[in-house]
């Protein structure tokens, strides 16, 4: 029996998909996840769930972490990402990070069965005619979604507002914190990102597509 995570904070979405993929797959054990944490926490109880149905933006994922995170704590559980968004420049870090798939939200279940099936037999599926919009784009830095993955939750908070342009009183304020707290968070980060400064730190979040939620 086919067995699947689906991770999406918005629970009319996850029932929707759930009826649609028993409806076409018949025989499926079907798990739901709301948030990063969850997700964690639902894959380390069952680290034998065949496909993770991921979305970008749920709480605690901020974009491409939540999959890079994924990625690294599990790194052979098949993921295939969720969106509401298709744009070319994200799907291409996706896939980059590790995913097996991109399905935006709106496909029809019939796409979501065939990208499921595709990626169970160990291929790689997009939506028709993202692969040569692919090839047209820059090739992600590996090794910095790699460093990234090695962030806490907390640094990776710091991280994104550090690029939002906030003072450390701003994010101590922002996380109920200690300014001090906030010191040694930016000097980890700094460290497991083998950068040297704030603008550094900026550009990473931006080249990575990186986003707080």
């Amino acid at each position: 029996m086919i067995s699947l995570l689906i991770a999406d904070d918005h629970p009319l979405f996850r029932s929707a998909l759930t009826g649609a993929l028993r409806d076409q797959l018949g025989e499926v054990e079907i798990q739901e996840s709301h948030d990063l944490e969850s997700t964690l926490g639902s894959l380390k109880a069952n680290p034998d769930v065949d496909l993770l149905l991921l979305d970008l933006n749920m709480p605690g994922s901020g974009d491409l972490y939540g999959l890079i995170r994924i990625r690294s704590d599990f790194p052979d559980i098949p993921i295939a990402v969720i969106s509401g968004s298709d744009d070319v420049a994200v799907v291409a870090n996706v896939i980059e990070a590790g995913a097996l798939g991109f399905i935006p939200k709106t496909s029809e279940p019939a796409l979501y069965l065939e990208a499921i099936s595709a990626i169970l037999d160990g291929d790689t599926w997009l939506p028709p005619g993202m692969s040569e919009q692919l090839a047209q784009q820059p090739t992600p830095d590996l090794d910095m979604q790699r460093r990234v993955a090695e962030l806490t939750p907390q640094q990776y908070k710091v991280l994104c507002y550090l690029h939002e342009g906030l003072l450390n009183k701003q994010i101590a304020y922002e996380l109920n914190i200690s300014e001090a707290t906030v010191k040694a968070h930016i000097t980890a980060i700094f460290r497991k990102l083998n950068i040297n400064n704030r603008t550094q730190a900026v550009l990473v979040v931006s080249d990575l597509n990186l986003q707080l939620n």
